[in-house]
């Protein structure tokens, strides 16, 4: 069993979710603030601290045509970073549409359009983490 955490990179929130390879599930967590995509390092230490994870994944937010964005290079950059800052090995996973289905959960959940950004990001970082779980060969 490994514990990992997975992250969805934006430059203004960056959701947070940890889950474990036994049952293949993921929580939500709060969500980090950034400013201009960097968070607080101490925050992201603490998480670390905290869930001891084997592993970190991180969101590729791909153009839908599979090539990266300005965002994903930002975003390997942000995992690339965690993993020289910590130690901790990282790993990459599409993230294509994962916003779009967490606001989608939400607002079926709501039974409402209204829905806070901040809780888009930890449910997308979820979402993220629970489909690289998925793909993974048991």
């Amino acid at each position: 069993m490994k514990t990992i955490l997975g992250f969805d990179y934006g430059t203004r929130w960056i959701g947070v979710a940890a889950g474990q390879t036994l049952t293949g599930t993921a929580t939500a967590l709060q969500p980090l603030m950034a400013k201009d995509g960097v968070p607080r390092w101490e925050e992201i230490e603490g998480l670390l601290q905290e869930w001891k994870p084997q592993l970190v994944i991180v969101g590729l937010p791909l153009n839908m045509d599979g090539t990266e964005s300005e965002l994903s290079q930002r975003a390997r950059k942000f995992g690339n970073r965690i993993h020289g800052r910590f130690g901790v090995d990282i790993g990459f996973w599409d993230e294509r549409l994962s916003s779009f289905e967490a606001k989608g959960d939400i607002m079926e959940q709501r039974h409402s359009k209204q829905f806070k950004q901040m809780k888009v990001d930890s449910l997308s970082a979820r979402l993220i983490l629970e489909s690289w779980m998925r793909s993974q060969p048991e």
